[in-house]
């Protein structure tokens, strides 16, 4: 039986993960993410090749767990900037997408945007709980006529969230962009969302 580190099952389980996130990060820094096998990640996490299959059953199920961790952060300050429903709906939208694309400098998140990551849309998406939350900030906004009516919130939320994507990608591309990528996305989306009368 392997060796459990940490004070508990769980500590140890902890410890793995951010020993399986640095062995991805190490990896892609050395080579191209096709070229990357299970093998080559456990060894850099320092695991036998049948304990990583404990953790995942082959890389796209593993991109998934490690980006729905990275990913966690930002869900929980999204979440907590929707909640303060007394500070106007403009205002926490803008913070709401500085942080989404803030969190898209982490490498480890720009993998769910790779062809074959096994990154669900919809609700298994890890990013799910974010499209609720900002949902829920159009639905406020309307409330209070700071944007306009909106048919159908959850499409206007869908086709809005390829901008903030194609802002995501950009910043994959050059983390140096993130301050004009914000600015121009925080334009488009208020841009589209503001109401004409306010």
């Amino acid at each position: 039986m392997p060796r459990i580190r940490g004070a508990s099952i769980e500590e140890h389980h902890e410890m793995v993960w951010a020993d399986l996130d640095e062995a991805i990060r190490g990896l892609l820094a050395e080579r191209d993410y096709d070229s990357i096998t299970m093998g080559h990640i456990a060894g850099r996490a320092g695991l036998a090749r049948n304990t990583l299959y404990n953790y995942a059953g082959d890389k796209s199920a593993l991109v998934l767990a490690l980006t729905e961790r990275a990913g966690r952060p930002a869900v929980e300050r999204v979440t907590a900037i929707a909640e303060r429903s007394t500070d106007p709906a403009t205002e926490r939208m803008r913070e709401i997408i500085e942080v989404v694309l803030e969190a898209f400098t982490d490498q480890t998140l720009q993998l769910m945007f790779r062809p074959g990551s096994g990154a669900p849309k919809g609700p298994g998406s890890p990013f799910h709980a974010i499209v609720v939350e900002v949902e829920n900030v159009v639905r406020d906004g309307i409330a209070r006529a700071e944007f306009r009516d909106v048919d159908d919130i959850h499409l206007a939320v869908e086709l809005l969230s390829g901008v903030m994507r194609a802002g995501a990608e950009r910043i994959g591309r050059d983390p140096h962009a993130l301050e004009p990528t914000v600015r121009e996305a925080s334009e488009i989306i208020l841009g589209s969302l503001t109401s004409h009368s306010a």
